[in-house]
């Protein structure tokens, strides 16, 4: 059993749906209390009651995750309601599908804004919290697509969260100094709202290469992301983790039949 995070405090960006709802679900099962982002209002007092139903504490805070000091009135908020930061979860992402013929700079851009800069940003604005605690854990939600696989239509969702990667490596030595640890779980297909409505076609074949012969569940995210905010991850930094039903395992379709 992993030490008790109850009474930390956790900002999850991206808090009010699919893997950032699932994140901060069971962060709020084991006491915590979570701060949900998400840009408007719109689900937010839903999810603010879901959390405080599992046992933990919540408040909603609108913000843009592109803009520093959004983020950091979010960190402020965290830091007057709950006394202080523990915890973030860099989550909030899009990942509409383009193809590059299609594509425009502006639409290039605004994924790479909202997935990779943001996650820049909220440990930017998290980190002043972080030294006062003298400690903290921050969680990215990057992807196997991009830094291990590739779909038509995300060259910009990839390349972002390829890019989150990157941002890592370096970050893991800087925060270090800080007692901070920072590490990316690697979701395969999963299933939220936004998969959905890629139409039940592709959740089909999707699951269908799945050695699991499944999609994920928000929370097998959530509870990789609890190992990573554990005591017991004290001393891993800078790494990740698949959690993806196997499927960046077989190496062909014929691989898959065999199963």
């Amino acid at each position: 059993m992993l030490t008790s995070i109850e009474g930390r405090t956790a900002i999850v960006t991206g808090g009010t749906k699919g893997i950032g709802r699932g994140i901060a679900r069971v962060l709020a099962r084991q006491g915590a209390n979570v701060v949900l982002v998400s840009r408007t209002a719109g689900d937010g007092p839903e999810a603010v009651a879901e959390m405080e139903g599992v046992g933990g504490k919540a408040i909603h805070v609108a913000a843009d995750v592109t803009d520093l000091a959004a983020l950091e009135g979010v960190v402020a908020e965290a830091e007057a309601t709950y006394g202080g930061l523990d915890i973030l979860c860099a989550n909030a992402g899009i990942f509409p599908q383009l193809k590059i013929v299609d594509m425009s700079p502006d639409d290039w851009d605004h994924v790479l804004q909202t997935n990779l800069k943001s996650s820049f940003l909220s440990v930017k604005a998290a980190l002043p919290a972080f030294q006062k605690r003298g400690r903290g854990r921050v969680v990215l939600t990057s992807s196997i697509t991009g830094p291990i696989t590739g779909f038509p239509g995300w060259t910009h969702y990839g390349a972002s969260k390829a890019g989150q990667l990157g941002f890592l490596k370096t970050a893991a030595m800087e925060l270090s100094r800080y007692g901070v640890t920072i590490n990316a779980v690697m979701p395969g297909n999963i299933l939220t709202e936004g998969l959905e409505g890629l139409g039940q076609g592709y959740l089909d074949t999707m699951a269908a290469s799945i050695p699991l012969k499944r999609l994920g569940d928000v929370e097998d995210i959530g509870n990789a992301a609890l190992f990573f905010i554990s005591d017991e991850a004290g001393y891993i930094t800078g790494q990740t983790i698949v959690v993806d039903g196997g499927q960046t395992l077989p190496e062909s379709l014929e691989a898959i039949a065999e199963i």
